[in-house]
């Protein structure tokens, strides 16, 4: 209950400090390449119920729909706002909507595609599925995109068995670090 109550406390107040970066990032998103500003990823969340994921479009319309880096040529795909954008991070900031709607947490496992059935059925195994996906999480901030996933699997069945509210905290820190280094971004 404390998680969710942080949870909406922190979301409202980044969405209220961030209204015009947010605004200003999808103007350059709808501008730039064609398409909608805000793509919505079919994910698979809390005890692996589907659910749409808002993020900045950082793709061409015409991308398959599967994850970055099963894409041989990806970067053909990447919109050039869209490098920034990821290199970034700043096309997860929609994501505090799925928060305050409780689709997602701030901190948690993030939301597998609904086609890892590889990711799922291992978080299944372990019962990572029992946590809300988060905009970040412990496998995140210990290497993103360079993780094999069983490696990711197993620091999220780490912070199912040892997630509480200041490990949360250590998380969101080392989340902003993480990015402002642009550490473990491939894509």
């Amino acid at each position: 209950m404390i998680k969710r109550a942080f949870d909406i406390v922190v979301s409202i107040i980044l969405l209220f400090v961030l209204i015009v970066p947010l605004a200003l990032i999808a103007l350059l998103v709808k501008a730039t390449s064609a398409g909608p500003a805000i793509h919505w990823s079919r994910r698979v969340g809390l005890k692996n119920n589907l659910f749409l994921m808002p993020k900045f479009r950082s793709m061409f319309i015409h991308a398959p729909q599967i994850a970055t880096h099963l894409i041989s040529d990806s970067e053909n795909f990447i919109t050039p706002v869209g490098r920034v954008l990821r290199k970034t991070s700043l096309d997860e900031l929609p994501q505090l909507f799925s928060v305050l709607r409780g689709d997602m947490s701030l901190v948690g496992p993030r939301p597998a595609l609904f086609n890892q059935d590889d990711l799922i059925a291992l978080r299944t195994k372990y019962g990572v599925e029992k946590l809300r996906p988060g905009v970040t999480g412990w496998a995140q901030v210990n290497g993103r995109d360079e993780l094999p996933i069983a490696q990711k699997v197993e620091y999220d069945r780490e912070y199912l068995e040892k997630g509480d509210l200041l490990l949360d905290f250590k998380i969101l820190v080392l989340t902003v670090f993480r990015v402002l280094q642009s550490k473990g971004i491939k894509h």
